[in-house]
């Protein structure tokens, strides 16, 4: 293809409507304690003060990830086999964001096309249209959705043929165990017979590095999550204060994860017009933005074989803190 001949990357628009959204927050706000999907962090101003995150000192994940890519790109190509050497693959990536992590994939398997998914689509099309001048021979194209619930991929050109997944940034630990054995599950069933799944893992370590990490000294955590309060609000009518919350992240030893919460500091009720409801919040009660689950490698490799996803290779940092694994869906081929 005539790198010259490529237009603009394309949006396909499939995000969950108002109806969706009032659903999700009436059942998540019903629940003891009260949980929200951490998709609706993702708005558009959410999606940048999460690049905000990855930027911060005390945030290793994003420069680990990206180092392990840099470093082993070529040697993902090979595990790939065939697919990668003639552009015979689509590389879909799961809650892409800006997309900065992918460049290396992409320079390294030359694959046919880029199909970048996220709940942002205003953030994720903005992405590939920066991307796609450093990679002129890849079309690209951006689909705003709720991946975790979308039925199938869209009848598109783009995504013909074999397929890798690639899911970074420890996203999979924002699922409880069973969950993520059900979105593994989920991503085979998207990707289709024979595809390959390179999944990005932080591993547990020491707790005060792990809590750091989402709850920056700069603040820049809490605005992520007192965010969601300003988006209810815009979105739904709300009228929380999104003062009247503080921010915390800690780690539940007992559920391997970071748990993060916004957390009441008085007594008020907020007004949710659509919901036709008015809900209490005592003081010191919780919000759960999100969690993010830490699961050493060999559990990742147990729950991603009873999703029916093979281990055909693994790269770690020297000190073994965060992992690519690259799995295949069906019967393992040798790397």
């Amino acid at each position: 293809m005539n790198p010259t001949l490529l237009t603009q990357p394309e949006l396909i628009d499939l995000h969950p409507s108002p109806g969706d959204l009032r659903a999700v927050v009436g059942q998540g706000l019903a629940q003891q304690p009260r949980q929200l999907p951490p998709w609706l962090l993702y708005d558009q101003e959410g999606s940048q003060l999460f690049e905000a995150i990855c930027q911060q000192p005390e945030y290793h994940l994003t420069r680990l990830e990206k180092g392990l890519l840099q470093r082993h790109a070529h040697h993902i190509r090979h595990c790939c086999g065939g697919h990668g050497a003639g552009g015979l693959i689509t590389v879909v990536e799961f809650g892409a964001g800006g997309a900065h992590k992918v460049a290396p994939l992409l320079q390294a398997l030359r694959p046919a096309a880029y199909v970048a998914l996220d709940i942002s689509a205003a953030h994720v099309h903005a992405a590939c249209i920066g991307l796609q001048p450093l990679h002129p021979q890849v079309p690209m194209v951006a689909i705003c959705c709720d991946y975790g619930r979308l039925s199938a991929l869209p009848d598109h050109p783009l995504l013909a043929g074999q397929r890798l997944g690639f899911f970074p940034g420890s996203s999979l630990g924002n699922c409880s165990r069973a969950g993520a054995v059900a979105l593994l599950r989920h991503m085979a069933t998207l990707l289709g017979p024979g595809s390959k799944l390179l999944l990005g893992m932080d591993q547990p370590q020491d707790i005060a590095v792990m809590e750091a990490a989402y709850d920056d000294a700069a603040g820049v955590s809490a605005r992520f999550a007192r965010n969601l309060l300003v988006r209810l609000n815009r979105d739904l009518g709300a009228n929380f204060q999104p003062r009247h919350f503080a921010y915390q992240a800690h780690w539940n030893p007992s559920g391997q994860r970071i748990e993060m919460a916004l957390v009441s500091q008085r007594e008020q009720r907020v007004r949710i017009p659509p919901l036709e409801a008015v809900v209490p919040w005592a003081m010191g009660e919780k919000l759960i933005t999100e969690h993010s689950h830490k699961w050493g490698p060999e559990e990742v490799q147990v729950m991603a074989q009873q999703a029916g996803w093979h281990g055909v290779g693994r790269w770690c940092d020297p000190q073994d803190r965060f992992s690519l694994h690259l799995m295949e869906h069906g019967s393992p081929s040798q790397c």
